[in-house]
């Protein structure tokens, strides 16, 4: 067992746990922050996104999706994904790998 106190941090992208069948990252972008575009791909590991705190939007295979507290996002294995903030306030995320990614 692991029991974990998470202090999300801006403009951090931090793997704070891991097994062999998966991992878990926190991602803070400030307003305007973007990472990853088309070519940004996991090729064999499913990562979902749960939003925490703030507003933002991922393009997921060309597709557009808004983002915001309680939003939970599979971006499944091979597919090209950006996340950008588009709030006012920092996006926070949780992220969960499977299998590990990082």
């Amino acid at each position: 067992m692991k029991r974990l106190q998470i202090n999300p941090k801006q403009g951090d992208f931090d793997v704070i746990a891991s097994t062999s069948r998966s991992q878990v990252a926190l991602m803070v972008l400030a307003p305007g922050e973007s990472t990853g575009g088309p070519d940004n791909i996991h090729e064999d590991s499913d990562q979902w996104l749960y939003v925490i705190a703030g507003q933002g939007r991922a393009i997921v295979n060309g597709q557009k999706v808004d983002l915001q507290p309680a939003t939970l996002l599979l971006i499944e294995a091979g597919e090209g994904h950006e996340i950008t903030c588009t709030g006012e306030q920092a996006l926070e995320t949780i992220n969960f790998y499977a299998p590990p990614e990082y």
